[in-house]
């Protein structure tokens, strides 16, 4: 048995992505017979057990306009380390705990670091657009992820996220995450959602610039010109709610907020004819995977690592509300009974049991069962 010991930032109870994968991953470490210690930001100290282990809160600091928090000062998160002596050490952040890895190396203890996010693609949604930009972002990013290279074995969910570290020469892993196939199922829709005569659509993610929620609110509008008979749910929170609802004034959009269950969440997105993925900076997606296994199908970002995972059952649009508009016709176009057994078909080649299989190799810890099946 090995100390497992997960240490994150921008975790919190009704965070998405990775939040979930930091859960599911801790369940099958331990059910491998594994020791898991989560370290984590919180609003106060705290040790909570958990069915897999235990997770130590840490007072962080809010990020504003976010809902979430960090571990801004690296040296109480390392003397919470000490305390635990870890055999593995799993790192789920690039911003300010970057130095535990360097902590686990210089003490022989072996690291990963898990790489949610391309940098690269991320610092241009934030800069300006002018020439030369993207040369200098590349460049940044390329400096980055050369260092965080250095200190630790790279896991990237996708061979789009991990473009970047090939791009410096960097040994990158690529495993993907997994979905819940038990929960998110085709028999878990909710008849409830659904109104007779029109075609729902289902946005789920953060409701911050990067997901994109306003293109599925302009591709919603487009839709009524074009007279389809549309309604719009976006199921989650965050900063860019109240100018979403200012955009959707008028039009058939509803703003669910968080919806707190995942049998609820499996529920809506299995009502929905498609579920929209529209943000261009995705390395995975897990609420388009989550998607497919409810049996829907999925119009995703082209530029984004979505195409590779939705494969067959979905559509890859461009950047513009006419063009996610063409991927949803374009779906609907098809036989409503081959598109549900398209998207679970596909769900089902990533069980989570294979994931936590592929980290405990990357780890040493066991033999991996599945090919890097995500380019």
């Amino acid at each position: 048995m090995s100390r497992v010991v997960q240490v994150a930032n921008f975790v919190t109870p009704t965070s998405g992505g990775l939040r979930t994968a930091l859960a599911s991953l801790a369940e099958g470490y331990a059910a491998a017979g594994h020791e898991v210690v989560q370290v984590v930001p919180g609003p106060r100290a705290a040790v909570q057990e958990t069915p897999w282990g235990r997770r130590l809160q840490l007072p962080g600091t809010p990020v504003p306009g976010t809902g979430y928090r960090l571990l801004p000062r690296l040296a109480p998160v390392l003397r919470a380390l000490e305390a635990v002596a870890p055999d593995r050490v799993e790192v789920h952040d690039r911003t300010t705990l970057r130095g535990v890895a360097r902590w686990a190396r210089d003490r022989g203890v072996p690291v990963v670091v898990v790489s949610h996010e391309r940098l690269d693609r991320w610092l241009q949604q934030w800069l300006p657009a002018r020439p030369g930009v993207r040369a200098a972002t590349d460049r940044l990013a390329d400096r980055a992820n050369a260092a965080l290279a250095a200190t630790g074995t790279v896991v990237c969910t996708t061979g789009w996220a991990a473009a970047e570290y090939r791009r410096v020469g960097a040994a990158v892993r690529v495993v993907p995450l997994g979905v819940d196939l038990e929960t998110f199922t085709p028999a878990r829709a909710d008849p409830g959602a659904r109104r007779d005569g029109e075609v729902l659509l289902v946005t789920a993610s953060r409701l911050s610039r990067e997901k994109r929620p306003d293109l599925a609110v302009a591709a919603a509008a487009e839709l009524v010109r074009r007279g389809l008979p549309v309604r719009l749910v976006v199921a989650g929170d965050g900063p860019m709610r109240a100018t979403l609802a200012r955009r959707a004034a008028g039009l058939p959009v509803t703003l669910l907020g968080h919806v707190p269950g995942r049998a609820a969440l499996a529920g809506l997105l299995g009502a929905a004819d498609v579920v929209l993925a529209p943000g261009p900076v995705e390395t995975f997606g897990l609420a388009a995977l989550e998607a497919l296994a409810c049996g829907t199908p999925v119009v995703v970002s082209a530029d984004s690592a979505l195409p590779s995972v939705a494969g067959p059952a979905g559509v890859a649009a461009g950047g513009t509300a006419g063009e996610l508009a063409d991927g949803i016709e374009a779906v609907l176009a098809g036989d409503e009974a081959d598109r549900t057994e398209r998207a679970r078909r596909r769900a089902e080649q990533f069980p989570w049991s294979a994931t936590v299989a592929g980290f405990l190799a990357v780890h040493g810890l066991a033999a991996a069962d599945r090919a890097e099946r995500v380019a």
